[in-house]
Order: structure tokens, then C-alpha cells, then sequence
């Protein structure tokens, strides 16, 4: 019976063997770049010198964990980073949803086409370009925010934005929504493509308005998308960003802009200790990938759709 199901997988292989070559390329790619680098973790684990080989470090076991888990520097960062990420996710993840759904309400085909595709062209910009239109944006000298705000009679004197600690995560959130919104809904608007338009035109002869339709046929509708995409984003609850806050930070919100890639670059090129590094990005990944298979292991137990 083994043997006959083997045949039958070996049959299937040469069948498709088209299909197989094709995807040797893309297998070679994760290989080469998602999983030959793991063995730099070891990196971790040593007093790494890069004139050294391998057999000639120094191992340290955990000292570098220890470090990091007594080191304030990282205590800070891994707070900043837990907090952007938190509200990048909350703010991204409700305004795609929302935004999805007043772009499926809207009945004029050509003038919903033209507000997703004006929506999504920010996700096209580099964060380089980004930083630069709102550094511009916010500045004190014919910045358009302050001009607003003071037009409106809301402030009486123009406020540096960026040099004050209270305000830059509300900023990193506001410019991540402004940048990804748009590309985010694009997954929502096909799920809810697949909604059979007969569930729509019953709940219109029951009685239904705009606004029942959606809770009673498009949310739910799109739920197994919804639970798949949280898990997706819990499982970057420590990726809140690099670019955007290490290039709109200084330093009097130093404190509050570094994340953990930034302390990464920090100590692995400017100060040289490439195991600290290692280990501050090892953590990280190791937290992500974990909190995938838990929120996986939830939504299991809920009954919901799972990424695994």
C-alpha cells in the first residue's frame, strides 16, 4: 500500500515536472536567503571576532540574553517597539477594514477604481520620500499642519512636532495608516467580492438598510480573512519599523523613537559587538514566530480559521 502510494507521488512529480522546475528556483531563493543565515545565530552564543573563524571564537553561552534582559537601553527600545507596533496594527488594521467597506458600498464603478488607486500609490513611495513630506509637513515654518491648526484657531503659536516626545507615536501611526491603508484594503475588497450578491439582495427585500448589510452579511462574510490577517499581524507585534523612526528621530525624542532593529544597528555596526546584535534580533524573531503559533492555537480553540 506504501509503496503503491509512493509510486503514485512519483508519478504525480514527473506529470508535473514542469510545474517542478519552475519552483527550484523559488526553493533555492528561502533556502539561500531565509534559511543558510540561521546559522549566524551562533553568533549569539560567542564573543564573536570577525577576524576569527568559527572553530576559533570564544562561546559565551547566554551572556548576551543576560545582558540584554538587565540592559536598560533595551528595555526602552523593546517598550517603544511593543507600543508603535500596538498602535500601528490597532490603527492599521481597523482603518483598512473600514475603508474596505465604504469602497464596497460606493455603486459608481469608475469613481471607486480612482479612490482605491489615489488610496494605494503611497504604498509605492519609499520611506525615504515619506519622512521627507512629513518632516515638511510638520515643520514650524510653512508647515501645513501647523498652518491648519492655527487657521482653525486650535493653537495659538506654530509646535515643533517632532521635538516633542508625546506626539511622535501618534505620528508614526498616522503616517504608517497615510502610507498602507490603501494597499491593505485591497484583500479585504476580494474577499468580500467572493460574498454571494444573493444574500445582499434578499437582506434589501427583507428591509435591510447600508448599514445592517454590513454587519450582518459583509462582516461576516469577510471573517475567516479578518482572523487570518490578526494572526498574521500578531506575528509582527516586534517589526513596528526601522526607516520611519530612524529617520525622523533626534535627539530630544531619542528615548521614545529607537526600536529594537535600530538598537540591532546600533550595537552590530556602529559599536561593533555583532553578537549582541545577534542576539537582540534573535529574540525578536523567536517572539514573533511564537506568538504565530499561539494566536494560530487560539483561533483554533475559538473555532475561527487558522493560519496553520
Amino acid at each position: 500500500m506504501t509503496l503503491h502510494k509512493e509510486k503514485t507521488f512519483l508519478q504525480k512529480l514527473i506529470s508535473q515536472k514542469q510545474l517542478v522546475f519552475m519552483s527550484v528556483p523559488l526553493m533555492l531563493y528561502v533556502i539561500l536567503f531565509a534559511y543558510v543565515p540561521i546559522w549566524g545565530w551562533t553568533m549569539a552564543f560567542q564573543n564573536y571576532k570577525p577576524a576569527r573563524g568559527f572553530f576559533q571564537q570564544e562561546w559565551a553561552g547566554l551572556r548576551w540574553f543576560t545582558f540584554l534582559f538587565t540592559d536598560p537601553a533595551f528595555l526602552r527600545v523593546l517598550r517603544n517597539t511593543i507600543a508603535m507596533s500596538f498602535i500601528n496594527m490597532a490603527m492599521g488594521y481597523i482603518t483598512a477594514i473600514v475603508f474596505a467597506l465604504l469602497l464596497n458600498e460606493l455603486k459608481k464603478i469608475l469613481f471607486k477604481r480612482v479612490v482605491q488607486t489615489i488610496s494605494y500609490l503611497p504604498h509605492f513611495l519609499s520611506w525615504i520620500i515619506v519622512t521627507g513630506l512629513v518632516a515638511t509637513m510638520l515643520s514650524v515654518e510653512n508647515g501645513a499642519v501647523n498652518d491648519l491648526l492655527m487657521a482653525l484657531k486650535i493653537i495659538r503659536e506654530p509646535i515643533l512636532f517632532l521635538s516633542v516626545p508625546k506626539y511622535f507615536w501618534g505620528i508614526v501611526g498616522f503616517t504608517y495608516v497615510w502610507k498602507e491603508v490603501g494597499w491593505n484594503t485591497i484583500i479585504y475588497l476580494a474577499a468580500m467580492a467572493g460574498i454571494d450578491p444573493a444574500l445582499y439582495e434578499a437582506a434589501e427585500i427583507d428591509g435591510c438598510n447600508r448599514y445592517q448589510k454590513m454587519g450582518y452579511i459583509t462582516l461576516p462574510g469577510i471573517k475567516s480573512t479578518i482572523v487570518i490577517m490578526m494572526i498574521m499581524s500578531i506575528g509582527h507585534i516586534l517589526d513596528a519599523g526601522f526607516e520611519l523612526q530612524y529617520l525622523l528621530k533626534n535627539g530630544l525624542i531619542q528615548d521614545v523613537a529607537e526600536t529594537i532593529d535600530i538598537y540591532v544597528l546600533k550595537y552590530g555596526f556602529e559599536n561593533f559587538n555583532y553578537s549582541l546584535a545577534t542576539a537582540a534580533g534573535m529574540f525578536k524573531n523567536v517572539v514573533n514566530i511564537s506568538l504565530i503559533f499561539i494566536a494560530n492555537t487560539l483561533a483554533k480553540r475559538m473555532g475561527e480559521e487558522r493560519l496553520i
